[in-house]
């Protein structure tokens, strides 16, 4: 692995200190992905197959997305704010920064242990026992190493959940990290009781009418730079009333643009209620999106990564545009020009 700031641990230690522990308390980042969610799931499986008492909470009082709730366990999911059990340990998944976890800090806060289990680099640890290694493909894909540790049975619900967030954090194992050891794993998880084919049909065949309606304004929204190395485009709150859409359905946009021959950086802008924009980006090549993002306060990986701009939806869309170099974007109220 790669040696981080953060790291002060091993997961063999990680699995020593949690063995001696009985009540867990597993959260990762706002906004939940495939891999958040599922990392979660599989390890909450495997400390309960050792007689331990886990609970997942999500880092802020929201529906997790539509097509992760097939993940075994899911309906156990519970929003940290209104969590009132034990917490002797807080564990933090795929999650770097205290400001990410939502609610869920004042659950870590409160914590006796605190750990962090993660892919993402940063300056600082904000836990006791902190692991994190961002040559991994997925913070799943360390939850299944862990899990082994654990000395669990590595059986079909654990399986699913962490094929689940491997699949996603990959992209289908499309992008950069899909390195021989994410096709090891995925071979291991598979061999174990998960089924790709069951996965695919729920992550990527299960679009709603909601969503393919929002794909049409986000190509008409979409503008490319001069050389058409990058794209940008955004939807407003307006567009989700117009499809009657929910956050889920803008999932798939910033790959529609990325996927656009000749495009090396895709930029997806996502108007939220309360004056902020969410911003997703994404990467061919060598390009380093994250770096694009820490400069909005974001972050994330080389490929991928998200940020979140206070202002206006029109301000988002010119500060971006200047970023990539496009000189003319289209603009809310400037559709169809």
């Amino acid at each position: 692995m790669a040696v981080t700031p953060q790291t002060n641990t091993t997961l063999a230690a990680i699995a020593d200190a949690l063995r001696g522990r009985d009540h867990f308390v597993i959260c990762g980042h706002v906004s939940p992905d495939g891999d958040c969610l599922s990392s979660q799931l599989g390890l909450a499986w495997a400390l309960r197959q050792m007689g331990k008492c886990v609970a997942c909470v999500l880092a802020r009082d929201e529906e997790p997305p539509r097509d992760l709730t097939f993940l075994p366990g899911a309906e156990r999911l519970v929003p940290a704010a209104r969590f009132t059990g034990p917490c002797e340990v807080f564990i933090a998944v795929d999650v770097p920064t205290p400001e990410r976890l939502g609610d869920g800090a004042a659950l870590q806060a409160a914590a006796d242990l605190t750990v962090t289990i993660d892919h993402h680099a940063v300056p600082r640890a904000m836990s006791d026992l902190s692991y994190t290694d961002p040559d991994a493909p997925s913070t799943s894909l360390l939850i299944w190493e862990l899990a082994a540790l654990l000395g669990a049975d590595r059986e079909r619900l654990i399986a699913t959940c962490c094929y689940t967030g491997l699949v996603t954090d990959t992209g289908r194992f499309q992008h950069q990290n899909a390195t021989a050891a994410a096709f090891a794993g995925a071979a291991e998880m598979v061999a174990a009781g998960a089924e790709p084919p069951l996965v695919a049909r729920f992550i990527f065949q299960s679009r709603s009418l909601a969503s393919v309606r929002l794909e049409g304004l986000n190509v008409e929204h979409m503008a490319l730079s001069a050389d058409h190395s990058a794209a940008l485009s955004w939807l407003s709150l307006t567009d989700f009333e117009t499809c009657r859409a929910c956050k889920a359905d803008a999932e798939p946009m910033v790959d529609v643009l990325r996927a656009i021959d000749g495009v090396e950086v895709a930029c997806m802008l996502r108007e939220q209620p309360g004056g902020e924009v969410r911003g997703s980006l994404r990467a061919k090549g060598d390009t380093d999106v994250a770096a694009i993002a820490r400069s909005f306060g974001g972050g994330g990986h080389t490929a991928a990564a998200g940020f979140t701009f206070t202002g206006s939806l029109a301000e988002a869309v010119d500060a971006l545009a200047a970023r990539l170099g496009i000189d003319d974007p289209v603009r809310p109220g400037e559709e169809g020009r």
